[in-house]
């Protein structure tokens, strides 16, 4: 097989300061082990997320000087909304700062005390828009999403029959049903449009309307493409198009999938909850034709959208995650699989057995990486959901470790720097030691939390 190359050039190139192993040791412990309090300079290699972090094309950085910044009815907010309507043909396409914007307005609208949101599994910020409501985020993603090891093609599958039971049991308390494509907390799985179908076929039985979280929908596509029996031949743009064919609306994060900086927005079809939506955005986020954003910022989404969908591009993306997964299990390092689109997740559970769950085996993962190499990850594990809404913590389901890959950011050799890192990580994993949290705020802990580490293994 030939080497899958990046398919762009780099235009204009951004230094990296190259840090010692002693100085980043100092540095991790005064932003107290947490890796969200780092500085962006003092990081090497920056893997804790994918959003907001890609590089924009040559096209996108001279649409910029299109940017109409008229308050209301500027041309760029028809162009957006022309680029959004021509892949996610929603009637009604609200733009928002960014995603979590967009699940706030939602769900504060159709979401309460005493209402039960269902999903695949609800992220972060997704359930923390859901819970600050008074509504629960319950996850019913498929038991093969629960296993990192796993070899399922669509793990980010919702239970359809638990799906129906949980309808049933909850039948008046349950104001939509909703998946997120990629299942980003169970590991960038992708989810099947067969699944897409039989969900919204359910939640329409039960009069419910269903929505999509569709920030890396045009990797989940193609996931589509390669895996899905009778889409080899179709393209990229159709598969997106029958993905959303099956929705009622959508929020979005446009600082994935769309290769921007900043952005989102609320799509619907239902006239009167669109009505409501946008009186809250003009309340929190700006008149419905700029919702918080810049002109040039719409401009640059419109673009990024006719970007994504190219397939070469997104063959590139998904094999530079599945190299390092490939390398990393010739290393002995427990990975989930298959490889995700925007990703690659470590079992740091199954890798340091030696260290608890409540003890936070995935932040000794991202201490890690750090001390040794300079590269900054994100825990997704019982930091991010082990703590509960009346106070009380337990293990989460899975310990995760996930190195999001910035869009047309780093290349091959980065790439071969991160397995290097991690080799040299395993070969000194059981001295890693676990942490406890000593200071942490209410919700949504992992971004502020401060560690300290506790006794090392001998």
């Amino acid at each position: 097989m030939k080497t899958i190359i990046e398919p762009f050039r780099i235009k204009t190139v951004e230094p990296i300061r190259l840090s010692s192993v002693e100085e980043r040791r100092a540095l991790l412990r005064d932003a107290c082990y947490n890796p969200f309090l780092l500085k962006s300079d003092d990081v090497i290699i920056d893997l804790l997320t994918d959003s907001g972090t890609s590089a924009m094309s040559a096209a996108q950085w001279s649409v910029l000087m299109a940017g109409d910044e008229s308050y209301a009815g500027s041309p760029s907010y028809s162009r957006f909304k022309a680029a959004v309507q021509e892949l996610m043909p929603f009637k009604h396409i609200i733009p928002t700062h960014q995603g979590r914007a967009a699940e706030n307005i939602l769900f504060s609208l159709i979401g309460g005390a005493g209402k039960f949101i269902p999903s695949n599994t609800h992220f972060d910020t997704t359930r923390s828009n859901v819970e600050a409501s008074g509504a629960t985020a319950c996850d019913l993603v498929i038991e093969e999403g629960q296993d990192p090891a796993c070899t399922h093609p669509f793990k980010g599958n919702m239970d359809v029959a638990r799906l129906g039971r949980f309808l049933q049991e909850h039948e008046g308390h349950v104001p939509c049903v909703m998946t997120t494509i990629t299942n980003n907390a169970g590991g960038g799985q992708p989810v099947s449009l067969e699944n897409i179908a039989a969900t919204a076929e359910l939640a329409h039985r039960f009069n419910l309307p269903f929505f999509i979280d569709g920030c890396r929908f045009a990797e989940n596509a193609y996931f589509i493409k390669l895996r899905e029996a009778g889409y080899a031949d179709r393209s990229v743009v159709d598969i997106v198009r029958e993905m959303f064919s099956h929705a009622d609306g959508m929020t979005m994060s446009a600082k994935k999938d769309a290769f921007a900086n900043i952005g989102g927005w609320l799509a619907l079809e239902d006239d009167t909850l669109a009505e409501r939506a946008r009186t809250r955005l003009i309340q929190i986020e700006g008149f419905p034709t700029y919702g918080g954003l810049a002109g040039r910022d719409l401009e640059a989404i419109a673009q990024g959208l006719t970007e994504i969908v190219d397939e070469d591009y997104l063959a590139y993306r998904l094999r530079t995650c599945e190299y390092i997964v490939e390398r990393l299990i010739e290393q002995g390092v427990p990975v989930v699989l298959p490889a995700g689109g925007h990703a690659v997740f470590v079992d740091a559970r199954a890798w340091l057995p030696h260290i608890s769950p409540l003890q936070y085996p995935g932040q000794a993962v991202v201490a890690g990486l750090y001390e040794l190499g300079g590269i900054r990850a994100c825990e997704i594990g019982t930091v991010m959901f082990g703590r509960k809404t009346d106070g009380s913590e337990e293990a989460a389901p899975m310990d995760l470790v996930r190195l999001a890959m910035p869009r047309r950011v780093y290349t091959q050799s980065h790439a071969d720097y991160i397995v290097e890192v991690f080799d040299e990580l395993n070969q000194v994993k059981e001295r890693l030691s676990g942490f406890r949290i000593y200071d942490e705020p209410p919700t949504l802990r992992h971004f502020t939390s401060k560690f300290e580490r506790l006794a090392k293994a001998h």
